[in-house]
């Protein structure tokens, strides 16, 4: 399905004009070899292109469109007009000379073979070259003497006489394209993407740009042991994939990971995600979910209305809610490429999924928080330790919450544990570990059809509900207040309550609760020669909360109990610090 979808991809992109045609790709080159009429090397000119690196401008290889280059693993292997000096010119810096004229003589044989028969001024002096020109001697070369050092070390050389570049000779690139779509010798089946009957690709071409993986590319379908075959086929073969296709799927991946504002990470993996047409206005939309901000009102209205089911107008695009949208994730894995996760469904129903999973979070969220919604990195974050080293979340953990919002299925059970474990850890109740608690509850209850027995509706509240009459949140609710207290009468003080008692009065209540009761009438006491309404104002809280409760605390609270408390912990403590705000502004 991925290769069939990406190939679809491809076809979109090519009858836009957006991306190259079958045997073309983009190949960054640094230096051009100017030829005379006669084949004779006279100059080298750089190709290389002012490019913003950060603050920085830096030289970087300009970027060409050119044959296809062949994916080359241990053997010699020649690219037709494009390869680094030992192919073109049967020199480099590795140390192995005689391969260097091995990979020259099968360069020359390549193009005496396409170009036979082509009889243009810019092919004439191709072959010429190729046929006089010495390697043995490429070094004492005067022409190359100026940026010998970079053309040896791996650079892509092209080749250009007084008419231009050889590879824009229309006859030329007519030569190639005849000779690219040929059968060859190669095996002929059906291919499992098209269903055409054709030639089968035995090595498709490489992936690039995935993080961590090899900066030369990686591969996504390859059988290199006897253990992944089968029925006697080697390689690809085992996949049988034409060579169009084969050339589509991988040119339409490369494109997409070439564009670095579509491109996200999420854990190890990267994601990449496009519409079946190919009009970049609905990744445009859907990158707003990764990014930090989401407060544009016209960009919500389009959401809206797309949601609904309605199509919208964005850059003078329409864009059509039930158009086929498709989400990848890939990550490294040596060589070779791992699929993550692969999703697909219109572009509003994964709208409204996001959609869906951004109102389980809403909740009340504290002054200085800049997030008007949390994107996927922000919750993510919470299950890490910030004092760590290595601050990224578990691989298998983003990769499973990517799925669970984009597919509206319930969240892992180890998100609800990572963040379990960094509140005991921290003692912090945090914006989004609150946030992820509500929701992880919340979308139980959706998929159960029923609300989860210690986490209730009453507690899964956008805000302070003071109404709830649940146990654990009244209880969270209390140690708020308790604290508060203590601050009141220690102000400034290095640690509070919650430094000491917040977990153990989160699991068992029954203990620690009448001390923290004894504890806080102390505090009142000291207070109410400075403060008697203030005094007044908690002992109310107090009585109002403790009322609720009964007259004994729970021995022991589950872990879904915790989370309840540690909600009614947050709600308490963010309407506190809401009054307070308010009075500072009155």
């Amino acid at each position: 399905m991925i290769l069939q979808a990406l190939t679809e991809y491809y076809q979109s992109l090519a009858q836009a004009g957006k991306i190259a045609a079958p045997g073309w790709g983009p190949v960054k080159v640094s230096f051009a070899l100017y030829l005379s009429p006669d084949g004779t090397l006279e100059g080298v000119s750089s190709t290389l292109v002012e490019q913003a690196k950060g603050k920085k401008t830096i030289l970087a290889p300009r970027s060409m469109s050119l044959p296809a280059p062949v994916k080359r693993s241990s053997g010699v292997a020649a690219n037709f007009l494009c390869d680094n000096s030992g192919y073109l010119l049967g020199a480099d810096n590795k140390g192995k000379p005689q391969r260097a004229l091995e990979c020259f003589a099968a360069c020359k044989a390549l193009h005496e073979k396409i170009l036979d028969g082509v009889d243009t001024p810019a092919a004439n002096a191709l072959l010429t070259f190729f046929r006089s020109w010495e390697p043995e001697k490429a070094l004492e070369h005067p022409a190359l003497a100026e940026h010998l050092d970079e053309i040896l070390s791996g650079a892509n050389l092209v080749f250009r006489t007084d008419g231009g570049f050889v590879h824009e000779d229309p006859a030329i690139r007519q030569a190639w394209e005849a000779y690219y779509h040929s059968a060859g010798d190669g095996p002929q089946g059906v291919c499992l993407v098209t269903g055409e009957n054709g030639p089968i690709e035995s090595i498709h071409p490489s992936i690039k740009n995935v993080a961590g993986a090899q900066s030369s590319g990686a591969a996504l379908v390859s059988f290199n042991a006897p253990a992944f075959c089968s029925y006697g086929k080697e390689q690809n073969l085992n996949a049988p994939t034409g060579r169009f296709a084969s050339f589509a799927y991988t040119a339409a991946l490369n494109y997409l990971l070439a564009d670095r504002e579509h491109v996200y990470r999420v854990g190890d993996a990267t994601v990449v995600c496009w519409a079946k047409t190919g009009e970049v206005g609905y990744q445009d939309i859907f990158q707003m979910f990764f990014s930090d901000y989401y407060d544009e009102k016209d960009l919500k209205g389009l959401v809206g209305t797309l949601c609904q089911g309605n199509p919208v107008v964005y850059d003078g695009t329409k864009l059509d809610p039930n158009m086929e949208f498709y989400i990848l994730g890939l990550s490294p894995n040596a060589a070779r490429l791992s699929v993550r996760f692969f999703l697909r469904s219109t572009f509003g129903g994964f709208l409204q999924n996001v959609q869906a999973h951004y109102d389980r979070l809403e909740i009340v969220r504290p002054a200085y928080d800049k997030f008007e919604v949390l994107p996927l990195w922000k919750l993510l974050s919470e299950t890490v330790n910030q004092n760590a080293r290595d601050k990224s979340p578990a691989p298998e953990l983003a990769g499973e919450v990517l799925r669970a919002v984009l597919n509206n299925t319930p969240y892992p059970a180890t998100l609800l544990n990572g963040i379990t474990l960094r509140i005991r850890a921290e003692r912090e109740v945090t914006r989004g570990r609150a946030a992820i608690l509500k929701a992880y509850y919340q979308k139980l209850a959706e998929t159960t059809g029923r609300e989860h027995p210690d986490v209730p509706k009453e507690v899964l509240q956008v805000s302070l509900n003071p109404d709830a009459a649940n146990v654990p949140y009244t209880l969270g609710r209390l140690f708020s207040v308790l604290e508060a207290i203590q601050e009141a009468a220690n102000p400034g003080i290095n640690a509070t309550i919650k430094d000491k008692y917040f977990n153990s009065a989160a699991a068992t209540p029954g203990v620690i609760f009448p001390i923290l009761i004894n504890l806080a009438q102390k505090h009142l006491k000291k207070l109410r020669s400075s403060n008697a309404g203030l005094v007044i104002f908690y002992e109310k809280q107090i009585t109002e909360l403790c009322s609720c409760l009964g007259k004994s605390y729970p021995a022991r609270m589950s872990l879904s109990q915790q989370g309840a408390f540690q909600l009614g912990y947050y709600h308490q403590t963010q309407a506190r610090y809401q009054k307070k705000e308010e009075k500072e502004h009155v």
